[in-house]
């Protein structure tokens, strides 16, 4: 869409943004939350300015399901330190008990039981009704900021129809004021810089540059300023953002610095932004801070970063001058935040305040005389059933979901050839409520290693083009399903929802096979956090295979079998099937119709669609690891 349909988008929807209109709430307002206490949601301030922090929500707007790993794995340094610890271990680390709203919040044990007694988490209204209430507590909207750790355009139908448009507006409600991305870089350029443009707070990214080429001639300039581009690029420093900003929070001037996903331009296609380059730019980082003493003294300075919670302890351990870092990227809900001493002998906090909505995360601090002297943290659980929804983000949400599928709609990079003209004329509600099977297990896909969700993505690659093998990245967005429960459109949309979701089929050798297991495989395991993508393992259908992640590079995969239990051979050809590739465009279906179709082939009389294998891989040199706990497969 244009800058101008994209306004008019939101004018339609008949939308106002005033803040303040609505009364604050605390207390639990459904009895089914039992077991939350009704001061749960009450944080008096304990400083004079506080950081309010959100991250990784993935266009969910509504509250959902969402189970944390049982397989959480920690390599070197990371061994055994949060978010490396799972279950029990993690619980007793946090000092929660098992069966507590907490316990079902931070874990995937009893998660059953738990949705049943505790409901749906996150939700954009009910979020906006907790985060009125810490600003409340505040004393003052004027000694709070709100922080969005990135991942908030994509992960539904609703962002992918609407370019993240649908998102961008409900952080205008929700009143974000600074924010950092990653998945936001996934739709073309000119549709961010518009919706930059939309966000009411500051996009920044220090790591963000543009490219030496793109600066020549000035089309670049030209292109920035149609989006009326004000801070989004220095040609000076070839920032494509804004590299910090400084906000009076009460009487406390706090520098926040940005930090995008340093790894974007290998994750994703560079189609989308062929005029930045990403990348850690710690160097940069610490000439930066030092500027930012030098010439705004400010009170304290944070880092808002979407590297991952490993990167970031990292990054907090060698950059002096933080303060604190508002992570996120790898979605790990963490109560307590990880004290680091930097290279300077000072104390930096590093949190990650998990994803889908499911936590805010607070901070507060007690700065006197131009010094922080204490700092204090909480993560509160967003509990849909212990917080009424806001009218007026409410109000917003479905207004936005009652708008018709149209023919401006852009689902993918090929959108002539996919169109569906199924879709047409549909409000977005009405092709998400499509009821396809009831789920025979838990649905989830969060875990180093397969996930039930990820077993029919893989299974309808398969079936799509009678594949040998099925691989699906490893992300770690995508929502749960519960046993019994109606698996709907809206379901699937989680787990595909993108703007490259073409699938393929390949012929690769085993050999091939195989260093694609293993190179994926050390982008997850690797002891130096740097070299880490954040991700889970790729899930592999049609495929058993045995993983040492402690092992060397090409040294951790063996016993790899089809399911008939065929030894994969290095020479012999195998048809490969996939989605979501980096590098080119190809010519298979949009994976949500690939999963959707495959959905209904495949349920029973009874509408159950069951699951006959899961391909859990059998795990080698793992048994004493905290970061792994109830795994369903072969522990050796």
């Amino acid at each position: 869409m244009s800058k101008l349909n994209r306004r008019e988008f939101l004018k339609l929807l008949g939308i106002t943004t005033a803040a303040g209109s609505l009364p604050i709430f605390y207390g639990c307002s459904n009895t089914r939350a039992s077991g939350i206490s009704k001061d749960f949601y009450k944080v008096p301030m304990r400083g004079n300015a506080r950081i309010i922090h959100i991250t990784d929500v993935h266009g969910q707007l509504n509250p959902v399901y969402f189970r944390e790993p049982n397989v959480n794995l920690g390599m070197g340094d990371a061994f055994g330190r949060p978010p490396h610890m799972v279950g029990p271990k993690f619980l007793k680390e946090m000092k929660f008990k098992p069966g507590t709203p907490e316990s079902y919040a931070y874990t995937y044990m009893d998660f059953e039981k738990g949705a049943k007694q505790y409901g749906r988490m996150g939700g954009f209204a009910h979020i906006k009704t907790l985060v009125d209430s810490l600003r409340k507590d505040a004393g003052d909207i004027n000694k709070t900021l709100t922080l969005d750790g990135g991942d908030l355009w994509q992960g539904s139908g609703t962002s992918l129809w609407t370019r993240g448009v649908d998102m961008v507006e409900a952080s205008n409600i929700l009143g974000v004021d600074v924010m950092v991305g990653h998945w936001e870089f996934t739709y073309n350029e000119n549709e961010v810089l518009s919706n930059v443009a939309l966000f009411r707070g500051d996009f920044i990214g220090q790591n963000v540059r543009v490219k030496d080429e793109s600066m020549m001639g000035g089309d670049y300039e030209r292109l920035v300023e149609q989006f009326d581009g004000s801070g989004l690029y220095d040609e000076d420093t070839g920032h494509a953002f804004q590299p910090y900003v400084i906000k009076n929070v009460g009487e406390a001037r706090i520098a926040v610095i940005g930090q995008a996903f340093p790894r974007t331009g290998n994750a994703n296609p560079k189609e989308f932004f062929p005029d930045w380059s990403f990348g850690l730019r710690e160097d940069d980082m610490i000439e930066l801070i030092e500027q930012i003493q030098e010439d705004e003294n400010p009170d304290a300075i944070v880092l808002l970063s979407h590297n991952g919670m490993d990167v970031d302890i990292k990054m907090a351990e060698r950059v002096p001058g933080l303060n604190a870092v508002f992570g996120g990227h790898t979605h790990d809900g963490i109560p307590q935040p990880i004290k680091v001493k930097n290279v300077a002998g000072n104390t930096c906090w590093v949190t990650n305040a998990g994803s889908n909505g499911k936590y805010i995360g607070v901070m507060d601090f007690d700065i006197q005389d131009g010094k922080v002297k204490e700092m204090h943290y909480q993560m509160l659980p967003v509990f849909e059933d212990a917080l009424p929804a806001d009218k007026e983000m409410q109000a917003y949400i479905d207004q936005m979901r009652n708008k018709k599928y149209d023919k401006n709609i852009i689902e993918s990079r090929a959108k002539d050839r996919f169109y569906n003209e199924n879709r047409l004329g549909k409000t977005f509600k009405e092709i998400l409520d499509e009821k396809l099977a009831i789920a025979d297990r838990l649905l989830y896909r969060r875990g180093n290693f397969m996930g039930t969700w990820d077993q029919v993505l893989c299974n309808a690659l398969r079936e799509e083009f009678k594949a040998d093998v099925a691989m699906s990245a490893g992300v770690r967005w995508g929502t749960t399903t519960l046993k019994g429960d109606w698996i709907t459109m809206e379901d699937v949309m989680t787990q595909c929802s993108m703007t490259y979701g073409e699938t393929y089929v390949s012929e690769m050798t085993g050999h091939d096979l195989l260093n694609i297991l293993e190179q994926v495989a050390d982008n997850l395991f690797d002891p130096d956090p740097y070299l880490q993508s954040g991700g889970d393992m790729v899930r592999v259908g049609g495929l058993d295979y045995t993983i040492d992640p402690s092992q060397k590079l090409y040294e951790r995969i063996t016993d790899a079998r089809l399911d008939n239990g065929h030894l994969i051979e290095a020479d012999k050809k195998y048809t490969v099937a996939g989605w979501a590739a980096v590098n080119n465009t190809p010519d298979g279906r949009l994976m949500w119709d690939v999963v959707r179709d495959y959905i209904i082939r495949n349920k029973a009389k009874d509408n159950i669609l069951k699951l006959n294998k899961i391909n859990h891989p059998k795990l080698v040199g793992v048994s004493s690891n905290p970061g792994i706990a109830d795994y369903p497969g072969e522990i050796g």
